[in-house]
Order: C-alpha cells, then structure tokens, then sequence
C-alpha cells in the first residue's frame, strides 16, 4: 500500500508540474497574441501618417520641416515597433517603442498645431477622412495594449507566485514580460486630439 501511495503522489506532482507548464506557455502565448494586436493596428496608423503628410504637403509647401518630422518619427516608430514585434518580452523593446511613439505623438501635435493656420486644409474632405480613420486607430491602439498590459500582468503575477516562481525559470519562463507604457500615457488615455476640422 506504501508503494501505492508513493506512486499516486509522484503522478500527481507530475501532473502538477505538466498542467504549471502549460499555463505558462498559453499566458505567454496569450500576451504575444495581444502584442500582435498592437502591431498590426500601429502599422495601420503608421500606413495612414504617409498619406496625411502628402495631403497637407499640397497646402504646406513652406512647412516642410513640420512634414519632415512627422516622416522621421512614423520611421524611427516603424523600427521601434519591429523591434518590439520581434521580442514582445523585452523590456528595452518596449522603451524604445514607447520612447518613439511619444516622438510621433509629439511631431503628430505640431502638424496638427500647423494645420490649424491653413483653414482650406482643415476643410480639405481628405484630411478629414484621413483624420477621423487616425483617431479612430489611435483607440484601437490604446484599447489593444490595454489588452496586452493586461496579459502580461496575468503572466507575471502566475509566473512570480508561489510554486510557479520555483519551476517558471526552469521552463524558460525567467525573464518578466515588459508592460508597454508611453510617457505620456495620460494624455494618450483622454480622447486623441490629432483633428483637422
């Protein structure tokens, strides 16, 4: 009977172990998922910022520097988010990408300041669509990572409890995931101002 409860324990603890595994790996697999949900609709955002530029280029010939920056931070943000898409875990990843999305917001807030000077801009039926599908992705944006930050809290906080902390680095599960916070995440929680009515 000894032997029967000895080989009882060691199956339950291997179940154990088996089912502490594969939580690990479907939370993982749960924040990389949501990751992929911020990427795609930054690259939509970023596929839009070209589009925005060539429309006002035809009303801001002597405000190229403004257009310039805009180019140059949707660029630097391109590689940010490449970056972070390759690793979703990395914590430098994540800063480098929050650290260039707070660059195009702010060169976003200088055109958006230029444009208000050109009232034929504002009114122009281009610039405003192309307004309105950039606000509407700036909430799909903040709504996805609201859904990742969410997932890597849950696998951080199962990872770092008690008996998961014991095994997660044995399972490669070492490193904490990184959560994707923008400096300035208060101003980007409020309604996004980039508007050209």
């Amino acid at each position: 009977m000894g032997t029967t409860v000895l080989v009882v324990v060691i199956i339950a603890l291997l179940l154990y172990v088996v089912a502490l595994y594969n939580r690990l790996v479907a939370l993982k697999n749960r924040y990389q998922n949501a990751f992929a949900q911020i990427d795609v609709q930054l690259k939509r955002r970023y596929d839009l910022i070209p589009n925005l530029v060539e429309t006002a280029k035809a009303y801001l010939s002597h405000e190229r520097e403004t257009l310039e920056a805009v180019i140059a931070a949707r660029n630097e943000a391109m590689a940010g988010l490449k970056a972070a898409s390759a690793n979703p875990a990395s914590a430098q990843a994540m800063a480098q990408l929050a650290q260039a999305e707070g660059g195009l917001q702010g060169a976003l807030g200088k055109l958006s300041l230029v444009v208000e000077d050109y009232p034929e801009l504002k009114a122009d039926s281009n610039m405003r669509q192309l307004s309105e599908e950039l606000t509407s992705t700036e909430n799909r944006v903040a709504f996805s990572r609201q859904g990742f930050n969410d997932a890597v809290t849950e696998y951080n906080g199962y990872k770092q409890s008690f008996p998961p902390v014991m095994l997660a680095g044995v399972f490669g599960h070492s490193i904490d995931a990184s959560l994707l916070e923008f400096a300035d995440r208060e101003a980007l929680e409020a309604a996004p101002v980039v508007s050209f009515k």
